[in-house]
């Protein structure tokens, strides 16, 4: 981030609009928008936002895994296998 390239007032994203969104789609950098001095929202581009909800999905994925596994909620990798074949052969 450069910080100074990437912090702007929402007066500037009022008459800049356009640019801003060419800048965060060329360099995939987010803008942080300012109000009366203080940080108040961020705009990013499209790959970059699917790409952080994406990252997120799996981080939430791997938390629960982490909680079954200190939870002893287990099960044994040949029983899961198991009927995931059952379930093949059965067409469901």
């Amino acid at each position: 981030m450069k910080l100074k390239e990437d912090i702007k007032p929402i007066s500037y994203i009022k008459t800049n609009a356009a640019n801003v969104l060419k800048s965060i789609n060329a360099n995939h950098r987010p803008v942080i928008i300012t109000q009366n001095g203080e940080a108040k929202g961020v705009i990013l581009d499209t790959e970059t936002y699917e790409d952080m909800r994406s990252a997120l999905g799996l981080m939430k994925v791997v938390s629960q895994a982490e909680d079954n596994i200190a939870d002893k909620k287990l099960i044994k990798h040949n029983l899961v296998f198991g009927k995931i074949e059952k379930k093949l052969k059965n067409g469901k």
